[in-house]
C-alpha cells in the first residue's frame, strides 16, 4: 500500500492549525505539545497537512527563529520518531513530488533551521538536482542570496552550481562567513574562492565589471569598502592558511601585503627610527625576494626617504634594469667606488660587548646576569640539564617566545627561541637547531612544562604565544596542554590600570599611564613597576638567523628575567598596586557566572577600551551625552582643561575620512594636513612623529595609529558626527580660542599662511596679460582706479603695516612682496601660478584688493561668507572689543 496509516482520520488540518495558535498566544507550550501529538495521529495524510498548517501560520517573520511554524515543524519531528511509517517514501512518486515542489513554493525569507526541518521532512535532496538549481535561480533573482546558500549548503549541492554567482552577492552583502561555509570542505571550491578575491586586488580591476554581472544588486559605499585590497588581502591570507591554499594561486595579495610591508620597514628604519640597519637589511631582503617590482618600489623609496647612493647600492644588489631606474640613480651608480657598491651591513655584531653602554643603562632595565648565566639549549643533553633546574617544585619560571616577523605574509608564526627565566640564570631553547625542534624529548618537556602545577610560569600577553606554539607543533592540536600553574601578568596589569592606585612620591612613577609615556605592553609594564621600560629595538628581528647577535641575546634575556623581577616586586606589597594578596588569583577569578556574563561583559568591554586607550597613549572624543559631560573629554573634568591655546599653535593632521573636519579647522586658522583619498592610514602617523602634529581620526585606523604615536597624540572623532560638530569638539578639547581675526587667516585649499596682496588694477593688469579680461570690459572702472595707479607698481613690497588696504587676519598671516611674482609666467618662486582663472570679470569694479595664496596661487577676496563662517562659530569664538566692529559689519552684510 501506498497510502499512510494514521490511528485516526478525518481532522480538519485548519482546525488544528486554530487551536496550535491559540495555544501558542497564551504560551502554554505544554498543552501545545500535548495538542500537537494527538492532532497528528488524526490527520489523513500528516505529511500533506503539515503543510497546509505550515502555510497558514501568521507569524513566519524573517529572522524570527522562535515561531509557530518553526516549533510545529519540531513537534512533528518528534511525532514522527514514533510513527515510522510516516514518510515521503510511503507515498506514490507523483505526490512526493508535488509535496516536495510546495515546499520550494513557501517563502524564501524563512529562518535557516524552519528550512532545515523541511528539509528533514520531506527528503529535498531527493529532488532533481536541476529541479533545485532552477529554484536557486528564482532565490537569487528574488534577492534571496543567503538563502540560496544556505539551501545550497543543506543540501550539499555546491558543486552543482556557480560558485561566483553564489558566493559574489554574499560578499558584497557583507557575509563573507557564509560564502566561506558555503566552499568549505570542496578543495576546488576553496581554490576558486581565494582566486577570486585575489583577482579583485589586481590594478586593474574595476568594481563596474560586478555591476554588469549582478545588475539587482545596489552597490553601496559600504560594499565598497568590503572588497578594498587592504580588506581583502587580510582575507585571502586568512582564507589560505585555513584551506592550505598554494601561494601561487593568490599572488596580488601577496604582493600588497609585502609592498605595505616595505612601506613599514621604510618607516620604521627611517622615519620612526627604532629599527637597526641589521634588522632592515634582513627584513627587506625576506619582503622583497626575487619580485622585480618589489625591487623597483624600494629602490624608489630608498631615494625619497634616504638617498641616493643607498637605492644605488640595493639597485646594482638586484640588477634593476637602467630603464626601471629612478631619475639619477644610474648617475649614482657609475660614480660608486667597487668599496661602496656592495650592501654592507654593519660589522656592530662582531664589536658588540655583553654589558651596555652607560647610556642604554641608564635609559633602560638591564638584566642582573653575566652572560656566562645564560646557556642555550639545542641538544638533548642540554635539555636535560634545563629541565632539572626548571622543573624544581616550587619553582618560578618567566617565560617568553621570539619568532620571525612575517609581516602578516602568514597568519600564525613559528617559534624560533623560548626564553626560560630563573632566579640566577636563563636558558635560551633554540628550536632552530637540527632536529632540536620535533625531537620527543623537546615536545615532552614543553608538555611537562605548562602542566607542571607546582612551578609557577609567568607570561604576558601569553594568548598570541600559545597560539604560536600551536602552529610550531601540531601535536598539541591532536592532545592540547594542559595549563597548570600558569600566571599571565597582562591581567595583572589590567588589574592595576583599573584599581588606579598611585604610587608615593618617593617611589618610582605612579602606576597610572598617562605621564608623557609612548611605552606599551610589557614595556609599560617594566617601566611603571620597575622604573624604567625595556629596550624593544631588536623585538622584530630575524629570529630564525644564525648565529643571534649580543643584542638579540640580550634582548630575548630581558623580556624573561623582567617577569620574574616585575612579580617579585608587586608579591611584597600588592596592596600598593590594588591587587589581592594572592596573585595567582587574578587569572582565575576572570571566570564568570553565566547569570551575570551578559552585563558582566559590556562593562568589561567598556573598561577595556579605557584601559587600553590609557596603555596606548590615545584618546577619544565622543558627543557629550548632557549637559554636565561637555567638559568631560577622555575622562578629563571640566576644570583640567589645557591652557588657552591660539589656533596658530594647533598643528593637527586628519585621516581622509576626516577632510571636512580639516577644512573647518583651516577655516579658523588651525594648521591641518589632510591625507588624500589614496593615502595609507600610516601616512598620518608619520606626519606627526615627523612634525609633532596630533592625529584627528575615526573609525576602525584608530586602533592601529594609536599606538604609533605618543600619550595624548591620537584622537578618535565620532564618524556620525557633522564636520562643524568634530571641529567645535576639537577646539573645546584643546581648550584652542580662535578670534575673528583668525578666520581664513590659512589658505583653504593648501593650508599656507602666506599671502601677497594685489590691487585690483595689478589685477585687471595680470587678466588681460593671459586673455582672461577683454579691453571693453574694464573701462566702466578704469577712471575709478586711475589714481591708485599712479602711485601703485607691481614690484611695491606688501606687508602688515598696510592695514587699511589689508583683511583683519592680516596679522596672523605671513606677507610676500608682489616683486616676487615672475613678471612674464605670473608663477610664484615656487613654481605655483596665479589662478587668474577663478576671477569673475564682474567682481572688479567692487573688490579693491585681492588677496592670493603663495604655495597654490588660489586668489581670494572679502565677501560674505566671513559673516557666514562668523555665525556658524560663534560659540567657540572668543570676541574680543577690537574685533567687536569686525563682528558687527559681519553681521549687518
Amino acid at each position: 500500500m501506498n497510502r499512510q496509516a494514521p490511528q485516526a482520520a478525518g481532522l480538519d488540518p485548519a482546525v488544528l492549525r486554530d487551536q496550535l495558535f491559540e495555544l501558542w498566544n497564551r504560551k502554554d507550550l505544554q498543552t501545545l505539545h500535548l495538542v500537537a501529538i494527538q492532532g497528528f495521529s488524526k490527520l489523513s495524510e500528516p505529511l500533506e497537512a503539515l503543510l497546509t498548517i505550515v502555510e497558514g501560520c501568521p507569524d513566519r517573520q524573517r529572522g524570527r527563529s522562535n515561531t509557530l511554524g518553526h516549533h510545529i515543524l519540531m513537534e512533528f519531528q518528534r511525532w514522527m520518531k514514533d510513527h515510522p511509517q510516516v514518510t515521503l517514501s510511503s507515498l506514490s512518486e507523483h505526490q512526493a513530488l508535488e509535496l516536495q515542489h510546495r515546499v520550494l513554493r513557501l517563502p524564501a525569507d524563512t529562518q535557516v533551521s524552519f528550512v532545515e526541518s523541511l528539509i528533514n521532512i520531506y527528503h529535498l535532496g531527493s529532488l532533481d538536482p536541476a529541479v533545485l538549481r532552477l529554484h536557486f535561480v528564482k532565490l537569487q533573482a528574488l534577492n534571496c542570496y543567503k538563502e540560496a546558500a544556505v539551501l545550497c549548503i543543506k543540501l550539499n549541492l555546491q558543486k552543482e552550481v556557480n560558485m561566483e554567482q553564489m558566493c559574489i552577492p554574499l560578499i558584497l552583502q557583507d557575509k563573507l562567513p557564509l560564502a566561506e561555509s558555503f566552499v568549505t570542505g570542496h578543495n576546488h571550491l576553496e581554490q576558486l574562492l581565494v582566486t577570486l578575491l585575489d583577482s579583485w586586488c589586481h590594478p586593474s580591476f574595476r568594481v563596474e565589471e560586478l555591476s554588469k554581472q549582478f545588475p539587482r544588486l545596489s552597490l553601496s559605499k559600504h560594499s565598497m569598502g568590503l572588497i578594498a585590497p587592504k580588506m581583502l588581502t587580510k582575507h585571502i591570507l586568512r582564507l589560505a592558511e585555513k584551506f592550505h591554499i598554494d601561494q601561487g594561486l593568490y599572488p596580488n595579495a601577496l604582493h600588497k601585503r609585502r609592498l605595505d610591508s616595505l612601506r613599514f620597514l621604510m618607516y620604521k628604519r627611517f622615519v620612526e627610527k627604532s629599527m637597526t640597519e641589521e634588522n632592515w637589511s634582513d627584513h627587506v631582503q625576506s619582503v622583497v625576494a626575487d619580485d622585480l617590482e618589489l625591487q623597483i618600489q624600494l629602490v624608489e623609496m630608498l631615494v625619497k626617504y634616504h638617498s641616493l647612493q643607498k637605492a644605488s647600492q640595493w639597485s646594482l644588489n638586484y640588477n634593476v634594469p637602467r630603464n626601471r631606474l629612478p631619475f639619477g640613480v644610474w648617475d649614482t651608480q657609475q660614480c660608486l667606488p667597487p668599496d661602496l657598491q656592495q650592501i654592507c651591513p654593519s660589522d656592530s655584531a662582531k664589536t658588540e660587548e655583553w654589558i651596555s653602554s652607560q647610556h642604554h643603562c641608564q635609559r633602560f632595565y638591564q638584566v642582573p646576569l653575566t652572560k656566562d648565566k645564560v646557556s642555550f639549549v639545542g641538544t638533548a643533553e642540554a635539555l636535560q640539564r634545563c629541565r632539572n633546574i626548571v622543573l624544581k617544585d616550587g619553582g618560578i619560571v618567566g617565560i617568553d617566545m621570539e619568532w620571525q616577523p612575517t609581516f602578516g605574509c602568514i597568519v600564525t608564526q613559528q617559534v624560533a627561541l623560548i626564553q626560560l627565566a630563573v632566579n640566577d640564570q636563563v636558558f635560551l631553547l633554540d628550536l632552530c637547531a637540527n632536529g632540536f625542534c620535533q625531537h620527543p624529548d623537546t615536545i615532552s618537556f614543553i608538555r611537562s612544562l605548562f602542566s607542571e602545577r607546582n612551578v609557577l610560569k609567568l607570561g604576558y600577553g601569553m594568548t598570541g604565544d600559545l597560539k604560536c606554539l600551536l602552529a610550531t607543533w601540531h601535536q598539541f592540536s591532536d592532545e592540547p596542554l594542559k595549563m597548570e600553574g600558569v600566571l599571565d601578568l597582562l591581567s595583572v596589569h589590567k588589574k592595576i590600570q583599573s584599581s588606579k592606585v598611585k604610587r608615593t612620591q618617593n617611589g618610582p612613577k605612579e602606576v597610572l599611564v598617562g605621564a608623557r609615556s609612548v611605552e606599551k605592553g610589557l614595556s609599560l609594564l617594566v617601566q611603571q613597576i620597575l622604573g624604567k621600560p625595556l629596550d624593544k629595538t631588536e623585538q622584530m628581528s630575524n629570529w630564525e638567523k644564525r648565529p643571534l647577535r649580543i643584542s638579540q641575546i640580550r634582548y630575548a634575556v630581558a623580556d624573561a628575567y623582567c617577569l620574574l623581577d616585575v612579580y617579585s616586586v608587586l608579591s611584597r606589597n600588592p596592596a600598593r598596586f590594588g591587587l589581592p594578596a594572592d596573585l595567582r588569583s587574578i587569572s582565575s577569578s576572570q571566570s564568570e557566572k553565566s547569570g551575570d556574563k551578559t552585563q558582566k561583559k559590556k562593562l568589561a568591554k567598556q573598561k577595556k577600551q579605557t584601559l587600553e586607550e590609557e596603555c596606548q597613549g590615545a584618546q577619544r572624543v565622543s558627543p557629550p551625552r548632557s549637559d554636565m559631560e561637555k567638559g568631560l573629554l577622555c575622562g578629563e573634568k571640566p576644570s583640567e582643561y589645557p591652557p588657552p591655546l591660539l589656533p596658530q599653535q594647533l598643528r593637527v593632521v586628519c585621516d581622509n575620512m576626516l577632510q571636512g573636519l580639516g577644512r573647518y579647522l583651516r577655516c579658523l586658522g588651525v594648521d591641518v594636513i589632510m591625507l588624500e583619498n589614496t593615502d595609507d592610514h600610516r601616512e598620518a602617523a608619520r606626519l606627526a612623529q615627523a612634525e609633532g602634529r596630533v592625529i584627528l581620526t575615526c573609525g576602525q585606523p584608530f586602533q592601529s595609529l594609536r599606538s604609533q604615536v605618543g600619550e595624548g597624540r591620537c584622537l578618535s572623532l565620532e564618524c556620525t558626527e557633522k564636520a562643524r560638530d568634530q571641529a567645535v569638539r576639537v577646539l573645546r578639547h584643546f581648550n584652542v580660542q580662535p578670534t575673528p581675526s583668525d578666520i581664513f587667516s590659512r589658505c583653504q585649499a593648501c593650508n599656507s599662511d602666506q599671502y601677497v596682496a594685489v590691487p585690483r588694477e595689478d589685477m585687471v593688469r595680470m587678466l588681460k596679460q593671459k586673455g582672461f579680461l577683454q579691453d571693453q570690459v574694464d573701462t566702466e572702472h578704469t577712471q575709478q582706479t586711475s589714481r591708485q595707479q599712479e602711485d601703485k607698481k607691481l614690484g611695491d613690497i606688501l606687508t602688515p603695516c598696510m592695514t587699511p588696504e589689508l583683511p583683519r587676519y592680516a596679522l596672523q598671516c605671513r606677507w610676500a612682496p608682489l616683486s616676487g611674482l615672475d613678471p612674464d609666467t605670473l608663477t610664484f618662486p615656487g613654481g605655483a601660478p596665479i589662478q587668474l582663472h577663478t576671477v569673475p570679470p564682474a567682481l572688479l569694479p567692487r573688490i579693491p584688493l585681492f588677496y592670493v595664496c603663495t604655495r597654490c596661487g588660489k586668489v581670494f577676496w572679502e565677501g560674505s561668507h566671513f559673516g557666514r563662517v562668523l555665525s556658524m562659530f560663534q560659540e567657540v569664538l572668543h570676541v574680543t572689543a577690537e574685533d567687536t566692529d569686525s563682528v558687527a559689519a559681519a553681521h549687518l552684510s
